[in-house]
């Protein structure tokens, strides 16, 4: 349960010209974050205050960031909640209070189909962010890195996943000769692809909420430059929902369309670029996930790094075995000894 910071509450409520009183003050969980959030009520009117992570170290940088960058694509008509105070003090901000419902509770109560025009408007969205939010953008508002570089790729993603998921995580070690050398391959490969563009870094099913049939992005402070295709692989193989390889396809070639319409665009070279970069993405999210479930106890995400291991399988079976064969070779290893119950520990749900 998070801490009640009542005076940063009320002077977040005074800078936004209302009354430092409420009526209700509701505490509540995010996904994979420990920051505290507040639902706010009064006069029936309701907001919702965010402030830093008691554990992360560089968190007020983070808070900062958050605000910054949230003001930029707010002005920018980028579907962000709006951001109505900012308490230098304590970190924490007022935002708009978009409700309950993400995408990804639309898909699943609805069905692809259903969702489908939903999906193409975050496709909107994403080139909106990626391409009319990059004008103006300042990497100094970044908390973490300015950009998705070949360090951020090796030391954060396959690294990550090779420690948390291959070692910790499945108890695998030593690893097989040779991976090493198809991680710094695949990093040198997605870092040829043009990356002057704002990417969001987790554009998927839960950061993406439902309000007056609009979407709109959260959790957007990670925003640095980098390439195109990133954010496009985490919606499109999104291990939470699932998505049809038919509504996959369907989606990739309408981005395709809309950005071909903004930008001058190779789209047989985005279309070479695309399976490296998903490559890359997933292998940061079992990273994240093994990393959330064993050190952080939320087992909120056990139950989707079953899906996100198959969609490597699929990945590297389908384009990339001839690219990454040791890769490919120990994820079928590991998929299949997954389908039989083996992999440690044992609440990998099949």
């Amino acid at each position: 349960m998070p801490k009640y910071p009542l005076p940063a509450i009320q002077r977040l409520l005074q800078q936004a010209n209302h009354p430092p009183l409420w009526d209700e003050l509701i505490p509540l969980a995010g996904d994979g974050s420990d920051r505290p959030f507040f639902r706010l009520i009064a006069g029936g009117v309701s907001w919702l205050a965010a402030f830093p992570s008691p554990t992360v170290p560089r968190a007020a940088a983070e808070a900062e960031a958050t605000w910054l960058i949230g003001r930029h694509l707010w002005q920018l008509s980028v579907p962000v909640p709006e951001t109505l105070a900012y308490d230098a003090e304590s970190g924490g901000i007022l935002f708009e209070d978009l409700g309950n419902c993400l995408l990804y509770d639309e898909l699943r109560q609805g069905g692809e189909a259903a969702a489908l025009p939903l999906y193409r408007q975050a496709v909107d969205i994403l080139i909106t962010f990626q391409v009319r939010a990059r004008e103006g953008f300042q990497t100094q508002w970044c908390w973490d890195t300015s950009r998705y570089d070949r360090e951020l790729m090796i030391s954060r993603e396959s690294n990550y996943f090779a420690r948390e998921f291959c070692q910790k995580w499945c108890a695998l070690s030593p690893l097989p000769s040779g991976l090493d050398a198809e991680f710094l391959a695949l990093a040198e490969r997605v870092s040829r692809c043009p990356a002057d563009f704002l990417l969001h870094r987790d554009y998927q099913s839960r950061n993406l909420m439902v309000a007056g049939g609009r979407l709109r992005v959260i959790d957007y402070q990670g925003a640095r430059l980098g390439p195109l295709a990133y954010d496009l692989a985490s919606l499109l193989n999104d291990p939470y929902v699932a998505l049809s390889p038919e509504a996959k396809a369907s989606l990739l070639a309408y981005y395709g369309g809309q950005l071909a319409a903004v930008i001058p665009l190779d789209l047989g070279r985005f279309l070479e670029d695309y399976p490296h970069v998903a490559l890359q993405r997933n292998l940061q999210v079992l990273g994240a996930y093994a990393f959330l479930v064993r050190e952080r106890g939320k087992g909120f995400f056990a139950p989707y790094i079953t899906p996100a291991l198959n969609h490597l399988v699929r990945l590297l079976s389908e384009e990339l075995a001839a690219d990454y064969p040791i890769l490919t070779d120990f994820v079928n290893q590991l998929a299949a000894q997954q389908r039989q119950g083996k992999l440690s520990p044992p609440c990998l749900i099949p």
